[in-house]
């Protein structure tokens, strides 16, 4: 007795299996995505400006961990044009920055996985799809469908989510005004702050000072 391939069955198939794979490790790599808003004053041009970057919270003034996310803040005013001081009271702006993650939440998420591994993200209860077996190209409990040699029975998984932010404000260190105020905020699967922070700094700076009052979604390749 000849077994037909099912690729060779549907010949679609061989097209559409490429494709899902495709899709299927890019969402391995999924990108960091933060929420970002901005207020902001005019600010003064780079040349001849100085600033220092001090903690928000004084628990944190002194940190060799404050300090290495200081840095990142730094390089990103440098690269604009400004020059980072040590003294707070020789510069011209101070920063105020802070850095939180918070202790996570559980969450719930439903994949189809068969025995091959594989998540389902296009078929399962809503494409009444089965087994790959005697019954073939049929009707499902739903509706019609291939059977389906890799995907099957729902599986739950539970996993913890953490919501991290930075926030940066910047104040004329003359007059007292504040020059800018801006925060990011992400959820992820980790609550490192080594890995949270600088993808939260870069997407932070990405087009600052931004549009004032302006809520834009910034995402940071990996």
């Amino acid at each position: 007795m000849t077994t037909t391939s099912p690729l060779r069955a549907f010949p679609f198939l061989r097209l559409a299996l490429p494709v899902f794979l495709a899709a299927l490790l890019a969402a391995c790599a999924t990108p960091f995505k933060a929420d970002v808003s901005r207020f902001s004053a005019p600010l003064p041009a780079p040349p001849g400006q100085t600033f220092a970057v001090v903690a928000e919270n004084p628990k944190n003034a002194g940190g060799l961990e404050f300090g290495a996310y200081a840095n990142l803040v730094s390089k990103e005013l440098t690269e604009i044009g400004y020059t980072r001081v040590e003294d707070p009271a020789k510069a011209n702006m101070l920063v105020r920055f802070d850095y939180a993650v918070d202790g996570g939440r559980e969450r719930i998420r439903t994949d189809f996985v068969g025995g091959a591994g594989f998540v389902n993200p296009w078929f399962g209860p809503w494409g009444g799809l089965g087994p790959w077996g005697p019954v073939g190209f049929g009707r499902g409990a739903w509706g019609w469908g291939f059977a389906d040699p890799f995907f099957g029975a729902p599986e739950v998984r539970s996993y913890t989510i953490y919501s991290s932010a930075i926030a940066l404000k910047i104040d004329d260190t003359a007059s007292g005004k504040r020059l800018f105020e801006g925060n990011a905020q992400a959820i992820s699967r980790t609550n490192r702050l080594q890995e949270l922070v600088p993808n939260l700094v870069e997407a932070l700076f990405t087009g600052f000072p931004g549009n004032s009052g302006e809520v834009v979604r910034i995402t940071v390749k990996q």
